[in-house]
């Protein structure tokens, strides 16, 4: 893929997301997929990602920064959310918050297959 079908690819993986369309996800992610050095596999990363959904049910990833150079993506995802309860163990309870999360990825065969992922966790305490 060039970095900009790469981009375009990473685009619907987010709308894919954003629409909860569960059965496409192994159309964007490996069924070997590692997420912060811990081997998931496809079904295990599907339920974290459902995980996600049911801890913050107005959950919706907004791309804010996107670079695409083949084999890998960098992304900003930017939230602005309400967690049912704790997140990231902190006490949200239900308030809105507003942060962002720093996603890098490395696609093989046009697929997800390495996630490193860190979120604004200050940024959210500093809210609170």
């Amino acid at each position: 893929m060039t970095a900009a079908e790469l981009a375009n690819h990473y685009r619907a993986y987010i709308v894919c997301l954003n629409a909860q369309a569960w059965p496409a996800l192994g159309d964007f992610v490996h069924e070997h997929v590692v997420h912060n050095g811990r081997q998931l596999g496809l079904a295990d990363y599907r339920d974290m990602l459902i995980g996600d959904f049911a801890a913050i049910p107005d959950l919706r990833f907004n791309i804010g920064l996107l670079v695409a150079d083949p084999p890998h993506v960098a992304c900003r995802l930017d939230f602005d959310c309400t967690p049912k309860g704790e997140f990231l163990g902190l006490p949200v309870n239900g308030r809105r918050v507003v942060f962002s999360e720093n996603v890098f990825y490395e696609f093989r065969d046009g697929r997800i297959a390495e996630v490193w992922s860190v979120i604004d966790k200050a940024a959210i305490e500093a809210q609170l």
